[in-house]
């Protein structure tokens, strides 16, 4: 099991240090692989030897050679040794080139911005995270809350003097690393749930404060996957979900004045690892829960409060069921019957499926979203990749649409009586919030772009590309306006395809960066997300998850059949199980791609099963469990690990990672990174930048300055690879 972070730092040496300051022996490693690039001829020097100790391994009849296997154990010291040589390797590998100061000056204006999170209401006061821009980790502060709740919500000025609640300084937990949040507010406001995250770890910490004495209080949910916390309607004490790795996600019910040991068990017995579990209530006498197993089914429960006794409502369909209860009634957007959902009402005196009422049926785009405002349906939808708002009585009865920018990507909640804030975001436009009157469409901006980056001068467009299977899909491509393609412009291609997951046109400092340095940005829509539907989520899940990986290459054929670019200066990028994708796609096809970055990635599928301390168990549903003959087989097709094969020209690969990933079990990225440098035959550098405390949450869970540092390093990663490098003037 691994250890705590902060028990890890007190006696271990590598966490008095960040990433990565070279060390003595570094600048001689560097020396030394200076000179052996005389003698072995290449661009770039070779990577530090890793042993090769044998390990034979027989699955279902197949047997596997896992020279690396040693490679697992994350906290032995051969191990760390190799971590540091890596670091080392990558920072040589990067450099200093005249490109990374400009990365790292243009992406601390484009990522070091001010961050303010949706405030509770909590007695007389309203509570917030706040970031300022050139702080390094968010606070939790407090201001009085507006006199006039009906004329809308007053605007949190980042510049502004606020209480501070508490300081992640003050945090006894994590140190510089310590990610703070707002879990809930009693009702009476006079207590708040908060959490602590210690880098990028899925665990936290749950902790609860007295807010008149501002001291925290004799209440904590030790470090685990504390999925959910929040406070019985009465007061009288706190409902919390604990997913556990093993024995899977418990909700209980923890009592004011006795003993943690007293707490009641409220749902969860026997529900699997495989499943994630959340529950609200909805009246005194009742919770609603809902159990999510993988991303294609979904069960929903009504559990009596006291005697804890749960009542399906729906249980074991092959269909997704997502709740939206209001004022009483209960919506739920299904895709029961519906492959692109519909909105649906149920009695919670009459609950069986049978006596559901349709209140909006299935229409031609992807139903994603649902907000009750004003008694008022917004309902949200994807048309071919992009947001549509339209409205309906909560009858169904049709009541007109929200006007959202072409190739944007848009969000809805209210904001008082006649109100409401929409959220608007594209590759070429930074996130910006607007307050809109609900009965005359006028609209003000209430929270300014806070990104310095203008989308003027660039085009974004959407193109369609045919893949292996003749299956059409589309693809977002953004460049400078009069770009003319003639296969000499580096182009960088994005893709997730998964999870039931849509990739929808957002802001990424990355990709603006890479526009203003010249290049082409494109991003893939893939099947396994849901941008067109649970058929669409389908057909790139489990046994058809290979279709995910020909589709990523079919847009980058496509690319470069265009003129867009060609295989010397196309680089792919993609994180998690866009990790997964981009390590198929280079492992697959080598010869398409120049650079790939490879972020947090998943790439031994078929052993994925056996990583039980630090994987998300309910992604086996997605992928397909090695345990199971005929899944094993899917899996043995396609992951990447296992299909690196010796002497193949691959290209030049950044993967990153880091000791606190808890949903992808970094020890992936360090046998694949020793894998491929042992297999490669292009001369082209495989290297790996790792850092103790970064991870899959809280955007990796770096302070600022770090995490500016980390995407400057891959930026420059990119850029150097593909020729790319800073613009004559700053955008």
């Amino acid at each position: 099991m691994q250890r705590l972070v902060n028990e890890r730092a007190a006696d271990d040496r590598r966490y008095a240090c960040r990433l990565p300051a070279p060390k003595p022996h570094a600048l001689v490693l560097a020396a030394l692989l200076l000179l052996g690039l005389a003698a072995c001829g290449g661009d770039y020097p070779p990577p530090p030897e890793t042993e090769r100790i044998p390990f034979t391994e027989t699955l279902h009849g197949v047997e596997f050679e896992d020279p690396y296997r040693w490679l697992e154990d994350q906290d032995s010291p051969e191990t760390r040794a190799f971590i540091d040589r890596q670091n080392e390797y990558a920072e040589l590998i990067v450099g200093e080139p005249p490109e990374r100061e400009w990365a790292r000056r243009r992406l601390a204006e484009l990522i070091d911005t001010p961050s303010i999170g949706s405030p509770h209401k909590a007695g007389e006061y309203e509570l917030f995270t706040l970031r300022r821009a050139g702080e390094e980790l968010a606070s939790i502060a407090r201001r009085p809350a507006p006199e006039d709740a009906e004329a809308g919500p007053a605007k949190i000025d980042p510049a502004g003097e606020y209480e501070v609640v508490i300081d992640p300084a003050d945090v006894d937990l994590g140190g510089d690393y310590a990610h703070l949040g707002i879990v809930g507010v009693s009702p009476d406001g006079k207590q708040m749930l908060y959490n602590v995250r210690i880098g990028g770890a899925d665990e936290t910490t749950v902790r609860l404060r007295d807010l008149d004495q501002n001291v925290d209080l004799d209440f904590e949910l030790p470090r685990a996957l504390n999925d959910q916390a929040f406070f019985a309607k009465d007061g009288s004490g706190i409902y919390y979900t604990v997913r556990d790795r093993h024995e899977g996600p418990r909700v209980r019910f923890h009592r004011f004045g006795t003993e943690r040991a007293d707490d009641a068990l409220v749902f969860g017995e026997g529900i699997g690892p495989r499943a994630f579990v959340r529950a609200e209530q909805i009246d005194d006498s009742r919770l609603l829960v809902g159990v999510q197993h993988g991303w294609a089914r979904s069960d929903v429960y009504l559990v009596e409060i006291g005697t804890w006794r749960p009542t399906p409502i729906v249980e074991g369909m092959e269909a997704r069921f997502n709740t939206h209860h209001h004022d009483g009634r209960l919506f739920v957007r299904t895709n029961l019957d519906a492959p692109l959902n519909r909105l649906m009402e149920v009695d919670l005196d009459r609950p069986a499926v049978a006596d559901w009422r349709e209140v909006v049926p299935e229409a031609e785009d992807v139903l994603q979203g649902v907000s009750v405002i004003d008694d008022r349906l917004y309902l949200t939808y994807l048309h071919h990749v992009a947001s549509r708002i339209r409205v309906f009585e909560l009858d169904g009865t049709p009541a007109g649409e929200v006007e959202v920018p072409e190739h944007h990507n848009a969000g809805i909640r209210g904001a008082g009586e006649g109100k409401a804030l929409l959220s608007l975001a594209s590759y070429l436009q930074p996130p910006v919030t607007w307050l809109l009157d609900l009965e005359t469409g006028e609209r003000e901006v209430f929270r300014e772009p806070q990104v310095p980056f203008s989308g003027d001068g660039y085009v974004l467009k959407q193109v369609r590309y045919t893949s292996k299977d003749g299956t059409s899909a589309p693809m977002y491509i953004a460049h400078r306006e009069g770009f003319e393609p003639d296969g000499t412009t580096p182009a960088l291609l994005n893709g997730y395809g998964g999870f039931n997951v849509s990739l929808t046109p957002r802001f990424n400092p990355l990709a603006a960066l890479w526009l203003e340095a010249g290049g082409v940005y494109a991003v893939a829509t893939l099947r396994g997300g849901s941008e067109y539907g649970e058929e669409w989520h389908q057909a790139g899940m489990r046994h058809n998850k290979q279709t995910v990986f020909d589709d990523f290459i079919s847009a980058g054929e496509w690319l470069i059949a265009e003129g867009y670019s060609d295989p010397d200066r196309l680089a792919i990028h993609g994180a998690s199980n866009g990790g997964l994708l981009v390590g198929a796609s280079l492992t697959q096809r080598p010869d398409l791609y120049r650079a790939v970055l490879c972020g947090f990635p998943e790439l031994d599928l078929i052993r994925f099963y056996t990583f039980t301390e630090t994987n998300n168990m309910p992604a086996l549903l997605e992928y397909g469990d090695g345990e199971i003959p005929d899944q094993f087989e899917s899996l043995r097709g396609f992951s990447p690990y296992q299909a690196i094969r010796d002497g193949v020209a691959y290209p030049a690969v950044m993967l990153t990672q880091g000791d606190l990933d808890t949903r992808v079990p970094p020890l992936q990225a360090r046998k694949v990174a020793a894998r491929l440098q042992a297999a490669t035959s292009s001369g082209l550098p495989v290297i790996m930048r790792y850092h103790p405390f970064a991870g899959h949450a809280a955007s990796r869970g770096l302070p600022m300055s770090e995490r500016v540092e980390f995407v400057a390093a891959e930026a420059t990663f990119l850029l150097s690879q593909t020729g790319l490098g800073e613009p004559e003037t700053d955008s």
